[in-house]
């Protein structure tokens, strides 16, 4: 199969795809992926810089599930 690269491509056109079409929610679920995917190749500062600028992007609903998942994630991507 493809790998990660192949994981990465996919992930990078649905960032794009969520982004044409204004899907913020489905653009911070695709950070996440991109996030762990990233954290788990050791690249851990840039998957850190690009879910914390997905999730500066909200000012509400820090409450919804997706939303306490990437706080973890970036809190756990900070340590």
């Amino acid at each position: 199969m493809g790998g990660p690269n192949w994981a990465q491509a996919d992930l990078r056109q649905a960032l794009a795809l969520a982004r044409e079409f204004g899907a913020k929610a489905l653009e911070l679920r695709a950070a996440m992926t991109f996030a762990s995917l990233f954290s788990n190749q050791g690249r851990r500062e840039e998957a850190r810089s690009m879910l914390a600028e997905i999730y500066g992007w909200f000012s509400e609903g820090f409450d919804i599930a997706d939303l306490i998942d990437a706080r973890a994630l970036l809190d756990e991507l900070s340590v």
